[in-house]
């Protein structure tokens, strides 16, 4: 068990999917967890209520995490809220689907819609940078800070009719590695976090979340595989437990490191399932 009392976290995009995920993961720890939603009210009211009865807190507020004066507005509320900020986990996203025809065809770059690339673009690259920007002061002058960036798989980064989607993660990796060594020596650490597969969450293209079927167990195929998983999607709660590691004192010594959540073994004590989950260190991009 990881304790995680009077810590506080903020996690954008917090209010569905694997951002639902992670925040009730750090609540059951025992964090003070402030999530962010662009438009969904009641999405935020459903989280604070599965919220209710764990030990830690959930607190959601209604962000652009693309504008940065919604940015420092979050930052400021998590410290008149507890006084501190701890984690920041950047995952709110904007996904391909957006970007899609009516009947699921994927647009080629030339045919996406210029509106929907400046959106993807500020909230997927420009909103990491724009959140870390207001709680990394509060970080160094604690002396502890952990910051998440959730990405994708390689394969979704090259994925042909994604758009700026896969792209803007593999940017998003770039910064982790120049974020950390940027902090080295500080208290603070960059760490990168990916379910590893697509995932059964709203953003997939579908009749809604639960109802893919999945037939894949976890931690129990050979380490370092990502993209299309063996009969279905990946299910969300592959991130708990990865989430609550890096957000804790354990994970000190990583810093500008890529963990899998696919490659987690929930059998394992969590020091060796994230030494199993997390990737080998790479000093040049991959991608091509």
């Amino acid at each position: 068990m990881i304790d995680l009392h009077g810590r506080t976290a903020i996690i954008t995009g917090g209010a569905r999917g694997l951002g639902r995920v992670m925040t009730l993961a750090l609540a059951e720890a025992g964090a003070n967890v402030i999530i962010t939603a662009m438009r969904s009210p009641d999405q935020i009211a459903e989280t604070e209520a599965q919220a209710a009865d764990l030990p830690g807190s959930c607190k959601g507020i209604l962000a652009d995490m693309s504008n940065a004066s919604d940015c420092r507005r979050v930052a400021e509320a998590a410290l008149l809220l507890t006084g501190r900020i701890d984690i920041l986990v950047n995952n709110a996203a904007r996904g391909s689907r957006e970007q899609r025809a009516e009947g699921g065809e994927r647009p080629r770059f030339w045919e996406a819609d210029e509106d929907a690339i400046e959106r993807m673009v500020a909230t997927n690259l420009a909103g990491p940078y724009l959140m870390a920007r207001a709680v990394v002061p509060t970080m160094i002058a604690q002396g502890y800070g952990r910051i998440i960036n959730i990405s994708t798989s390689r394969t979704t980064m090259r994925l042909i009719g994604g758009g700026p989607y896969g792209p803007t993660k593999a940017a998003i990796e770039a910064a982790t590695n120049i974020w950390a060594r940027e902090l080295a020596g500080t208290g603070v650490t960059a760490n990168a976090l990916l379910p590893g597969g697509a995932s059964d969450t709203d953003l997939i293209p579908g009749d809604g979340i639960g109802t893919r079927a999945v037939a894949f167990i976890p931690g129990k195929d050979e380490p370092g595989q990502e993209g299309s998983v063996p009969g279905g999607l990946l299910p969300p709660w592959i991130m708990g437990p990865p989430i609550v590691w890096l957000a804790s004192d354990a994970s000190a010594d990583f810093n500008g490191r890529r963990f899998v959540a696919r490659d987690w073994d929930v059998d394992l004590p969590p020091d060796q399932a994230a030494m199993r989950a997390m990737q080998p260190p790479c000093d040049r991009p991959v991608i091509m």
